[in-house]
């Protein structure tokens, strides 16, 4: 649990650092504004984490140290090139780790899972971004094909850097598959867990106007 808590706080940290350098990209006030907004309320949910974590007798800075560097790669890696792979970036890479943490929680005390649960709640960012990135699209048909490309990679990347995660941090691997003490997944339901994540990024990406 822990493990979990700390990287969900550190990618909440990253999240609205990400979100306060591209409001200061922004290309309107109105923009600035409303991508300011969303990394306050980040960072609300980075207190609440990290809150959290020490009502547990947990450094939360310890518990969230491992997770640097597979956070900062994915960032790294995706760096965007422009406004509105900025914005689907948030979309799509946030949303795609909202969706993981959403069906982990499942198997954690009520809680942590209502924390984490109140966590993720959109603060706006999936109505603002899909009509942003559409509105786009309308005015210029060709930049859809580009911008579906580097959401389908952003989802590729995030995928890469969980199975890192996973395969390094045993903790983790333990509270998807359970123990005696606590059911888990099975291997039908891990697959069952990744069919859902799959629909929902076809989902958003339907949502933006793009082909998945």
């Amino acid at each position: 649990m822990v493990d979990l808590l700390g990287g969900l706080a550190y990618s909440e940290l990253s999240a609205f650092e990400r979100l306060t350098e591209d409001a200061a990209q922004a290309p309107s006030l109105e923009d600035k504004v409303a991508l300011a907004s969303m990394a306050a309320a980040e960072f609300g949910h980075f207190e609440r984490l990290r809150d959290r974590l020490v009502s547990l007798e947990a450094d939360p800075f310890a518990a969230m140290e491992p997770f640097h560097r597979p956070v900062d790669a994915f960032h790294e890696h995706t760096a965007p090139a422009d406004w509105l792979e900025s914005l689907i970036k948030a979309y799509v890479g946030d949303g795609l780790a909202a969706d993981f943490y959403r069906e982990i929680a499942a198997y954690l005390d009520a809680d942590t899972r209502d924390l984490i649960l109140t966590t993720l709640d959109d603060t706006g960012q999936s109505s603002f971004v899909v009509e942003r990135v559409r509105k786009a699209i309308e005015a210029n048909p060709k930049i859809a094909g580009r911008l579906a490309l580097w959401a389908r990679r952003l989802m590729g990347e995030a995928l890469s850097q969980a199975q890192r995660v996973a395969a390094e941090r045993d903790a983790l691997s333990a509270l998807l598959v359970g123990g005696v003490d606590r059911p888990g997944m099975d291997l039908a339901a891990i697959a069952r867990m990744l069919a859902r994540l799959s629909e929902t990024h076809t989902e958003r990406m339907s949502r933006l106007g793009l082909q998945a």
